[in-house]
């Protein structure tokens, strides 16, 4: 018994680790400021920094279901994470700081490329190790620390990001371009190959259960199952994907501040600061929610904060007009390139908070929905499902915003967030308080697999 407490005391300070420094090295690069920016500065398309988030989510999401069956019959999970999360996940962005050096300049659409796709297969290494990886850390963590671990490990992570954010602003001011946005690269891949060290120091026990390989199309079928029964999954399914569709004008927040306020390289630091700062108070709180409550209640709080930041945006430009950039003077936040309104800062307290909630939430709930032999398959089918919505939003996003304007995108993007608000608290239970893996969708997979 006091080998596994040390043991379980042990995995959760490595895997706190690995989250910090992971959660830091993203800061430097956040794909919801720097990188947008970065886009911006390489093509006058919208459409293009649309597909920030949308190649995030293609390689994150898409992969899970497939590799969810490959992750079942692992008795130890860690090896296979391991070398994903360092060869897959982490070196693309080594690759990305050298093609700006080599491209940005001559070859500005070479270095966008490089850009998306080295985003879209770091993704894709997080999206094939995370069923696996996510099975390892219910084996490690307990339930009623999962909230906390994920919290805290965000939280500290970009509160450390802080310092990272003045880090950012100083680099992209005091450094040339492309240089300046190399070096963030750079700096991002250190720290993350750091982290890597953490999730090399885990101490898994084997698989109490592992699963016989079974022919791709039987699996497939067994999932369909978990779906046409398990109807609170499936209710949670489809509000989530409202969510995360609500989310479609995330990625257009730093830009579009940046043309309306006529913002430089420490303007973008500043914005990264505040979406930083929020999600690094709010990370562990959420944690300590999720933990006593349950995360149902935290992914409905994540829903109502993706519907006030773009309401923020609209309220900061005049109630949607576009503006010009706004003159020294007057109520907001001064430095040299521009001036911010409060209410287009609260726009980033509200996103911080919604991406706190979400990452601290949008996994542990699915572990709490299956048995321990299915939770590959849950993770992997609740993530490749929600995958087209978090492609296309984005996606769709830039469209709207290129052919109707900024402002018409936020306001459908409010209009949609205050249906998914209404489907996550009013359709969706919480798991926690039920059986998971007794419904008969679970039934229904165990058998057909």
């Amino acid at each position: 018994m006091a080998r596994a407490d040390e043991d379980t005391s042990w995995n959760f300070s490595v895997n706190l680790w690995d989250v910090t420094l992971i959660t830091l090295g993203f800061s430097l690069i956040s794909k919801e400021t720097v990188i947008p920016v970065l886009v911006s500065q390489l093509t006058d398309s919208k459409l293009a920094i649309g597909l920030v988030p949308a190649m995030w989510s293609l390689g994150i999401y898409l992969p899970q279901l497939l590799t969810a069956n490959l992750a079942e019959r692992m008795v130890f999970k860690k090896p296979f994470v391991m070398y994903v999360s360092l060869t897959v996940e982490r070196l693309p962005y080594l690759l990305v700081g050298l093609g700006l050096l080599g491209f940005a300049v001559t070859a500005p659409t070479v270095a966008l490329l490089a850009v998306l796709l080295g985003l879209g297969v770091a993704s894709s290494g997080a999206g094939v190790a995370t069923p696996a990886w996510m099975d390892m850390i219910a084996k490690v963590i307990p339930t009623n620390r999962r909230g906390i671990w994920l919290g805290l490990g965000h939280g500290l992570g970009l509160l450390i990001g802080i310092g990272g954010a003045w880090f950012v602003g100083r680099v992209l001011v005091s450094y040339a371009f492309p240089g300046n946005y190399a070096l963030l690269y750079f700096a991002a891949f250190g720290i993350m190959l750091f982290s890597w060290v953490g999730l090399a120091l885990t101490r898994e026990p084997p698989s109490a259960t592992a699963k016989e390989a079974v022919p791709l199309i039987r699996y497939l079928r067994g999932v369909a199952g978990v779906l046409k029964q398990d109807h609170n999954f499936r209710h949670y399914l489809i509000s989530k994907s409202l969510v995360n569709f609500g989310g479609m004008s995330a990625g257009f927040f730093a830009v579009y501040g940046a043309e309306l306020f006529a913002l430089d390289g420490r303007g973008v630091g500043l914005l990264t600061a505040v979406l930083v700062g929020s999600q690094a108070v709010m990370n562990p709180l959420w944690g300590l929610l999720a933990d006593r409550i349950g995360h149902k209640t935290v992914l409905t709080a994540a829903a109502l904060f993706i519907l006030l930041a773009p309401l923020s945006v609209l309220i900061a430009d005049g109630a949607g007009t576009e503006a010009a950039p706004v003159p020294g003077g007057g109520a907001g936040i001064f430095f040299i390139g521009g001036a911010v309104p409060l209410t287009f800062l609260l726009a980033f307290v509200f996103l911080g908070a919604f991406l706190a909630a979400d990452h601290t939430s949008a996994l542990n709930i699915i572990l709490e929905f299956s048995t321990p032999e299915s939770r590959p398959t849950y993770v992997g089918l609740t993530n490749t499902l929600l995958a087209p919505l978090l492609i296309g939003a984005p996606i769709f996003g830039g469209w709207l915003a290129g052919a109707f304007g900024y402002a018409a995108m936020f306001r459908v993007a409010a209009a949609i967030a205050v249906v998914a608000l209404g489907l996550m608290l009013f359709w969706v239970k919480e798991p926690r308080g039920g059986s998971p893996g007794q419904t008969a969708g679970e039934r229904t997979f165990t058998a057909a697999a």
